[in-house]
């Protein structure tokens, strides 16, 4: 009994965090000398789904909340749908997905070494290695 209580408990925590973290402000950054002040939804949204090849878009695992989070806000897209797309673009060579890394300090560490880097993190992990050009609404 005292351990199914404790399960519980730890079941609940993990939701709520699980939770949290879906709820994170997502910002999409670039290295400090891209030329970009700003970008649009639509742009973001056209470098992550393989339709425009002007950066070089670093991504977080499927299995991020952030990321889902991050597609959904800006294409308007769940993970099974971008997976699909990016199946596609694959299958017939019109593109390279993006690069997939472990996490946000990852993205943010991809980012400020490449100056054609495009990639989303937490508002919060925000530093003066990157510049924010979109905030997701």
């Amino acid at each position: 009994m005292r351990i199914n209580l404790v399960v519980k408990a730890a079941l609940l925590v993990a939701a709520a965090m699980g939770v949290a973290a879906a709820h994170a402000e997502v910002v999409v950054v670039v290295h400090p000398q891209n030329a970009a002040a700003s970008m649009t939804a639509d742009q973001v949204a056209d470098v992550f789904l393989g339709k425009s090849t002007a950066s070089s878009p670093v991504d977080l695992p499927e299995s991020s909340a952030v990321r889902g989070e991050f597609y959904q806000k800006v294409t308007g897209k769940d993970g099974a749908q971008v997976k699909a797309v990016w199946t596609r673009l694959i299958f017939t060579g019109k593109a390279t997905p993006p690069k997939e890394v472990g996490s946000s300090a990852d993205v943010k560490k991809a980012v400020a070494g490449d100056p054609k880097a495009i990639g989303y993190i937490e508002k919060s992990a925000v530093d003066s290695s990157v510049k924010v050009v979109f905030t997701a609404p």
